[in-house]
């Protein structure tokens, strides 16, 4: 039987989210919507899908056998698997997405360690904060790099500087900048909350941070991996490493305090709109007057969606301007804030700030 002919399931209209589990973000957490569509159909449009492909890897095979200028050839690929997934739409991509992770270019591609990291998931979910960290180029993950062949090597010169990543860079950048601005604002009793810290790697290069600017820092994260690398790094300062997971701020179960900054940079890709907006409610209500939320989420416009979803493994829910504004206006009174949704440089991510009036 050809693997076209399999009659699948259309995958679900929601995100899925264990909440009970020890990680919110599991592999199988995000799925694209889909319209239910006759098996038929979808089989033949999986058929031409499929060709497609084998024509893609069959170029990019050749251009990664010749050896030359690498990093360009793996541009065209990404290139080509974003265009791919935009043709074939969400049914038919999340049937091909196992295909191709089957096709003998997957095990190319994953020389490369950001690719291979992703899609191994050593902590058991999508997006974890040392894969952020091949991002940064921190010395955290210097070890895996080196384990590299060096055709992975050339590979992951590219990878990294797709506009995925860049965006993330520009992302640990404004959130270092919001920081010292909150707190050259408010002033050393300034109190900040980050909600699915990562390794927070903003707190880094932060001016108050380094000056004693600041008077508390929460970093909040499910991950006990994640929380120990903060408590390691940030030790005898204002940061607080705390434990705790979306399920745990939903059910208010944290006595936390208020905040003149919070901010979730890296969650809100993994969340459906209910759990966003009621998550967003949660934040709003610890926020102190003339505090401001900030959240951000890859958005539709991103470049890298068909190679981070198949090769990497890595699936995100994109959102658009509208989207944004939806989940800020849903989870806000209108009369108590102002809100303004904007866009990154190269616009693969988006924002949100909720500004409480004083």
């Amino acid at each position: 039987m050809h693997l076209s002919e399999i009659n699948y399931e259309v995958s679900v209209a929601q995100p899925l989210f264990s909440l009970d589990g020890a990680s919110l973000i599991t592999p199988q957490s995000v799925s694209n919507t889909t319209a239910a569509q006759p098996t038929n159909d979808i089989n033949d449009l999986l058929l031409t899908a499929e060709a497609e492909f084998a024509l893609i890897a069959n170029i990019a095979a050749q251009r990664f056998e010749a050896g030359k200028n690498l990093p360009e050839a793996v541009k065209w690929l990404i290139t080509q698997m974003h265009e791919l997934r935009a043709k074939a739409g969400p049914a038919v991509w999340q049937k091909l997405i196992p295909l191709i992770q089957a096709h003998p270019s997957a095990e190319i591609m994953q020389q490369c360690p950001f690719t291979r990291w992703s899609f191994d998931k050593p902590r058991g979910y999508s997006g974890d904060a040392s894969l952020i960290d091949f991002i940064y180029g921190h010395e955290d993950v210097a070890i895996e790099v080196a384990r590299s062949t060096p055709q992975g090597l050339e590979i992951f010169e590219y990878t990294i500087n797709a506009p995925g990543p860049v965006a993330v860079r520009e992302r640990r950048d404004i959130l270092t900048q919001y920081v010292d601005r909150v707190a050259a604002e408010k002033g050393p009793d300034t109190e900040i909350l980050t909600v699915a810290a990562g390794h927070l790697r903003e707190a880094e290069a932060s001016e108050a941070l380094k000056n004693d600017g600041i008077k508390r820092w929460v970093a909040l994260d499910q991950d006990p991996l994640s929380i120990a690398t903060i408590a390691r790094q940030f030790q005898n300062t204002c940061i607080e490493p705390t434990e705790g997971s979306v399920r745990g701020l939903l059910a208010n179960k944290y006595q936390l305090g208020t905040f003149d900054l919070i901010y979730a940079a890296g969650l809100y890709d993994y969340l459906a709109d209910r759990v966003a907006i009621r998550l967003t409610e949660v934040c709003l209500d610890m926020l102190k007057p003339g505090g401001v939320f900030l959240f951000a989420n890859f958005s539709n416009e991103m470049a890298d969606d068909g190679y981070m979803e198949s090769y990497m493994n890595w699936e995100l829910l994109q959102r658009s301007e509208e989207e944004m504004w939806k989940i800020a206006k849903l989870s806000s009174d209108q009369s108590k804030v102002e809100v303004d949704v904007w866009w990154g440089s190269n616009r693969n991510i988006i924002y949100s700030t909720i500004h409480k009036k004083a």
